[in-house]
């Protein structure tokens, strides 16, 4: 499909965010429902292929002059004694650079029109944000492991997880900071009540101007304002 395109387009890069649609269906044994993969081409995801191929044949090619031990490499080609570059593979990589794809069995959008490549990829996307909020869970909210046995135990834990999680997400997009660096930028500043005598002083650090416009906004947000 996409060398068709480059035979068609000879001479012309890929639009960036170009898709192509390749339809799956499913033969007689198969059991699945039909498939559509969305290949989706982005340049600055080939320009990152194309530098670590790059990388990968330089390696290879010094491999194979005996330059370096033989490492694992994909375009080493092993054949009895021999080694070779192969070049047949780094060609195919290097046309295939800047592409990703995506499947689904979707058949319409949750609104009943006909499934698109971009509601799709955008669901891929906020699969990833999904996971990305697992995996800041387990170290920034400290979620696991659970050492608790009786289910009240468990849901109350899982409860003020999910509660703190909840938060988090809240503070990232109002104030496009991740969690991890809202933490440990708060985290410096203390706020300390020195009882002397009858008195009680307040002492407490400034917060810098980035701090301090992002505790606002948050404010603001919890507010309604």
């Amino acid at each position: 499909m996409v060398k068709a395109w480059r035979e068609k387009h000879p001479d012309t890069e890929i639009p960036d965010g170009h898709v192509f649609v390749q339809p799956w269906p499913a033969g007689p044994a198969d059991k699945r429902r039909d498939q559509i993969i969305y290949y989706q081409y982005k340049a600055d995801r080939a320009r990152r292929a194309l530098r670590g191929i790059d990388e990968q044949a330089a390696k290879a090619e010094k491999a194979v002059a005996g330059a370096t031990p033989v490492k694992r490499n994909r375009f080493v080609q092993l054949s009895g004694g021999t080694k070779n570059v192969n070049r047949t593979l780094e060609a195919k990589a290097r046309a295939l650079a800047g592409l990703k794809g995506y499947v689904t069995n979707l058949q319409a959008c949750p609104d009943g029109t006909p499934i698109t490549p971009e509601f799709a990829i955008s669901a891929y996307h906020r699969l990833f944000q999904i996971e990305k909020s697992f995996r800041m869970s387990k170290h920034d909210l400290q979620a696991r492991p659970i050492y608790h046995h009786k289910r009240d135990s468990i849901e109350a834990h899982l409860t003020i997880v999910f509660a703190a999680l909840a938060v988090s997400r809240l503070i990232e997009n109002t104030t496009e900071w991740s969690i991890t660096k809202f933490v440990r930028t708060a985290r410096r500043y203390r706020t300390v009540e020195i009882q002397a005598g009858a008195h009680t002083v307040t002492a407490e650090q400034p917060l810098p101007d980035d701090l301090r416009a992002a505790i606002d906004a948050i404010d603001r947000r919890a507010s309604g304002h």
